[in-house]
């Protein structure tokens, strides 16, 4: 007698929080490969990335949101939204909250932003890594006062400590689907996005506080060479000169470090030889321009 064939299960899974609570870390453990950029910075995750998780029972299809806060700009009315639109169109949430921060505001708006939703909540307790055992279980407590959750699971991001676990809930709880991508694809975004991402994430690692959330970085060429190398042309741009004199550092070192720290990361994702060329310029005050924020893929529009 033949074995019964298993159900094969997928879903589209929103990974919701505060700034700087670990989401894209999160996603990346999750996907077992980068394509979410990481920072020590809060709102670095300004799109919605689409991360990919095969297995051979299931398809996970992770959506990583902007970190939920205060906006105070039309950028961040853009990632405020795009976090919020994402609970309309999934089948399970994931709301992640940092263990080793107290339970504050931030907290309890994406509670209220929660409470008449339907779709299950998973609550995800990240860096448990940093905190002792007996700390976790009041931290449980308090959360659990506001509202049921399908499951509450502590995890650490950056170890992967009990990520496997949270993977099996998750699938358990995944409706019968289709496989919606080929097995061999871990994200939906286009290379050009990504290679962008991933300049953006040199600027904030590598330059002042008050820089990266005044960059946007835009890819204007991306092109595979007859030997297989690429060639890949982008502008940095900034809100005001005195930025752009930052990036670029003095006779273009900063710059060049950004470009050479970018490469190797773009190497390894792709698995080519890369050329990175990178250009500056000054658009003033583009976080407020509707039409800036378009020509950069954050459109508001979509969100409503």
């Amino acid at each position: 007698m033949s074995e019964p064939s298993i159900e094969f299960k997928s879903g589209f899974v929103a990974v919701i929080g505060r700034p700087n609570v670990g989401k894209s870390t999160l996603l990346n453990q999750l996907v077992g490969q980068k394509i979410a950029i990481v920072s020590d910075t809060p709102q670095t995750t300004r799109n919605r990335i689409l991360g990919i998780l095969t297995l051979p029972e299931a398809q996970i299809l992770f959506l990583d949101t902007p970190g939920v806060h205060k906006p105070q700009h039309k950028l961040g009315e853009f990632m405020v939204n795009s976090a919020r639109s994402a609970l309309r169109e999934v089948d399970i949430i994931l709301f992640v909250s940092d263990v080793t921060e107290s339970f504050g505001p931030g907290e309890r708006f994406i509670i209220d932003l929660l409470q008449d939703e339907t779709t299950p909540v998973i609550l995800v307790l990240n860096k448990v890594d940093l905190l002792p055992k007996d700390k976790i279980l009041p931290i449980i407590s308090r959360y659990s006062e506001f509202r049921e959750f399908a499951a509450i699971v502590p995890v650490s991001a950056l170890t992967g400590d009990n990520t496997e676990r949270l993977i099996t809930i998750i699938k358990d709880a995944l409706p019968a689907g289709p496989r919606y991508y080929p097995e061999d694809e871990v994200t939906d975004q286009p290379e050009r996005l990504i290679a962008a991402e991933f300049i953006r994430e040199k600027i904030f690692r590598l330059t002042r506080e008050e820089i990266p959330h005044s960059t946007a970085v835009e890819v204007e060429e991306m092109k595979t060479r007859p030997n297989g190398d690429v060639f890949l042309r982008a502008t940095i741009y900034v809100e005001r000169e005195s930025q752009k004199g930052i990036i670029i550092g003095a006779r273009g070192a900063m710059l060049k470090e950004i470009g050479q720290q970018a490469r190797l990361e773009l190497e390894s994702l792709f698995g080519s030889r890369f050329f990175v060329d990178l250009w500056v310029k000054v658009k003033k005050d583009w976080r407020n321009k509707e039409g800036s924020l378009r020509l950069f893929g954050y459109d508001n529009r979509e969100n409503r």
